[in-house]
């Protein structure tokens, strides 16, 4: 398929328009005019470049790319180097951030739910496009089973705050660094919260607001929409899609 037109598939798919961001969505770096191999990955590091080479990939598509606000614009060290790793063998980079996250099949938060048997049932913000949602454990359970579920699904042990002895019936979530969330679902009445990471202040909302607290990992939650994406394009396209996991311990 040409670059153009899978761009327009891409843009039509998760509609980067409906959505402020904090970085560009959709074609960060220009390389092949042809997309025909296509490597998956959460993070566009080093490594997963490195990976695309090696197996003579021609796009990279990722949840995390580049130019995000903020950061430093100029192209030196580590950008550089990444950035010239791409234009010298002429791979594409396209990357999707929070419309990744909100998609309702094929979002971090919609996998997630898929992978710890949730029932999302709509957005916790009065907005179109929440990036928080909240719904409920398909079957309720413990805050340590709950924690042993996750680390079971996710290979990753969670950081657990329990404040409550009873069961966890209803669940707010967001996928990778959505901790300042946390507000929020103690506002509307949830039993427990559940994202990637944890600052110091979240642990004092879940104390005194009495809403238990996991941060499951950033890398870690927010590995299966990527995933699913690349799925969708093999088996709806015929893509050529290779998902690699550069692991990564936050």
């Amino acid at each position: 398929m040409k670059r153009s037109d899978f761009t327009q598939l891409l843009n039509s798919l998760l509609k980067p328009d409906a959505v402020r961001d904090f970085a560009p969505n959709g074609l960060q770096v220009e390389g092949a005019e042809q997309v025909k191999k296509i490597i998956t990955g959460v993070t566009a590091s080093q490594a997963l470049i490195d990976s695309a080479i090696e197996l003579q990939a021609d796009t990279i598509l990722v949840h995390h790319g580049y130019f995000w606000k903020g950061e430093a614009q100029v192209i030196t060290g580590m950008k550089k180097r990444r950035i010239a790793s791409l234009l010298a063998n002429d791979i594409n980079l396209y990357g999707y951030h929070l419309p990744l996250d909100i998609h309702p099949e094929l979002g971090n938060n919609a996998q997630l739910a898929r992978m710890l048997d949730m029932e999302l049932i709509g957005g916790l913000e009065p907005t179109p496009n929440s990036v928080p949602v909240y719904g409920k454990l398909k079957t309720p359970m413990s805050a340590e089973v709950f924690a042993e579920k996750i680390a079971t699904t996710l290979n990753r042990k969670p950081l657990v705050n329990r404040v409550r002895n009873e069961p966890i019936e209803t669940i707010a979530w967001c996928t990778g660094g959505g901790q300042g969330y946390i507000d929020l679902a103690a506002s509307q009445g949830v039993d427990a919260y559940l994202t990637g990471e944890a600052s110091e202040q979240t642990i004092h909302s879940s104390n005194e607001q009495g809403i238990d607290f996991f941060a499951a990992g950033h890398h870690a939650t927010e590995r299966y929409g990527i995933k699913a994406l690349g799925e969708y394009l093999t088996e709806q396209y015929g893509f050529d899609v290779t998902f690699i996991d550069i692991d990564n311990p936050v």
